[in-house]
């Protein structure tokens, strides 16, 4: 039970991330709905210039809106947690350096290299998941009330792990896509998007939708007309490609921005070898736009998040983290879409899975709506996906070598055979640093080479 009589206590994991300004700018909006007494900025030794750059301007945000909340910034995590209400975590283990590698070594190979897709999505879950598993064992014994939001990439086999290994109910993953998505396509018909409704289904960064008007009729298939009558971008991070129109047609459906990387592999490919010769991958230019941000966050005289943030690539994050805290505080019922456990509302997969879809946030949690099954097109895909995501999850867990091979084996992005053995190996002994529970398998792989 969330203590309303004292005021609330937030924590927020990865404190120094350039996205804090947005979540300080999304309490300070909702300062009626949640009595905030004290917000907690933890960060690692390694971001502790950050966490002070960051976190200065955070308090000069509360200041200027004329709050009373206390800010702390803390290198002690446990410091932080002890009796937190809420517990939001947006950390990168490794920091962009290893994102960088996650991109630049996969396409080397002539593979397609990207945050959360591919190669380097499995191995960001490799380093991320034992770290959230940690931190949820000090969560049981510090704040075992807290609800654990998280947005920490992939954010929807991070919630996973904690459900399935770290054995903690109360969380929930959350991700900016569909917001873009819903903000995108209600411009394109005109629209507010509190007039239309938008159905989601699948896992994350890997989810269709539909659209349906404030009468109940669907027009989903007006949306794609216009998508692709106007040539419409539908990720502002991902350099665009059109999709194939009749595919899309077919699928009856809108893709998400990340479907790219599935049903336009090649041209993908394609476009991000030329980024990688140019130096330019994604990752790269990330580390440039958040070494300019920390520049603009030094400023004694901001007391607002700045304009520039919006260019980061994670836009509406932390806003989202905050009214889903609203709505599970205030029992709002808020319906938004987020990573929670299936409980069967996607009849293609299994039962006790987390699924990202639009679900009703109660003070219990997400509760799924019930979205049926999918056709064939979808759902082959999809079940290839979550099994794929099942055998990183456990590898990242038990730091198995075969299960972190069929991985790698599964995912429609890494071609199998002998060329997903050398890269995963490569990419274990270049992040060793990160993957303690695979170090007997590195140590064997540096005496075999």
């Amino acid at each position: 039970m969330i203590k309303k009589e004292k005021g609330l206590k937030i924590a927020t994991i990865g404190g120094g991330s350039s996205y804090t300004p947005e979540l300080i700018e999304g309490y300070i909006k909702r300062k009626d709905e949640l009595p905030i007494k004290e917000i907690w900025l933890v960060d690692i030794q390694e971001g502790k210039e950050k966490l002070e750059i960051v976190g200065n301007l955070a308090k000069r945000m509360v200041e200027e809106a004329g709050l009373d909340w206390e800010v702390h910034l803390t290198l002690n995590r446990r410091e932080a947690l002890k009796d937190a209400d809420f517990v939001t975590t947006q950390f990168r283990v490794g920091l962009l350096d290893a994102r960088i590698k996650d991109e630049r070594i996969p396409l080397s190979y002539g593979i397609l290299g990207q945050e959360t897709n591919g190669a380097g999505g499995i191995f960001k879950a490799f380093r991320t998941i034992p770290v959230i598993l940690e931190i949820v064992e000090e969560m049981k014994e510090l704040c075992p009330d807290a609800w654990l939001v998280n947005f920490t990439n992939p954010a929807g086999m991070v919630t996973e792990a904690v459900m399935k290994y770290g054995n903690y109910e109360k969380v929930v993953g959350l991700c900016n896509v569909p917001i873009g998505h819903n903000m995108l396509e209600s411009k394109l018909l005109g629209k507010n998007p509190e007039e239309l409704r938008f159905v989601y289904a699948g896992i994350n960064h890997h989810h269709w939708h539909r659209i349906y008007d404030k009468n109940g009729k669907e027009i989903t298939k007006e949306v794609i007309d216009k998508l692709f009558s106007n040539n419409a971008n539908i990720m502002e991070n991902i350099k665009f490609i059109p999709f194939i129109e009749e595919q899309i047609r077919d699928l009856e459906m809108l893709p998400c921005g990340y479907h790219q990387y599935y049903y336009l592999t090649d041209d993908m490919v394609k476009k991000e070898l030329d980024e990688f010769a140019k130096n330019s991958t994604r990752a790269e230019v990330v580390k440039k736009l958040e070494e300019e941000l920390f520049e603009i966050y030094k400023d004694p005289n901001l007391k607002h998040k700045p304009e520039q943030l919006s260019k980061r690539g994670g836009a509406y994050y932390s806003d989202a983290a905050c009214e889903l805290i609203s709505s599970i505080y205030n029992d709002k019922r808020t319906d938004m879409v987020v990573s929670t456990r299936n409980n069967g509302a996607l009849a293609d997969l299994p039962y006790d899975c987390v699924v990202e879809v639009s679900s009703i946030i109660t003070a219990s949690g997400p509760q799924p709506l019930n979205f049926g099954k999918f056709k064939p097109a979808q759902r082959g895909l999809l079940q290839l996906m979550k099994a794929m995501e099942e055998v990183t999850i456990e590898a990242a867990v038990t730091g198995n070598y075969g299960k972190a091979l069929q991985a790698f084996i599964l995912n429609p992005l890494i071609p199998s055979g002998n060329i997903a053995k050398k890269l995963l190996d490569e990419m274990l002994v270049v992040h060793k640093k990160y993957l303690p529970q695979f170090k007997e398998v590195i140590e064997k792989i540096e005496k075999n080479n």
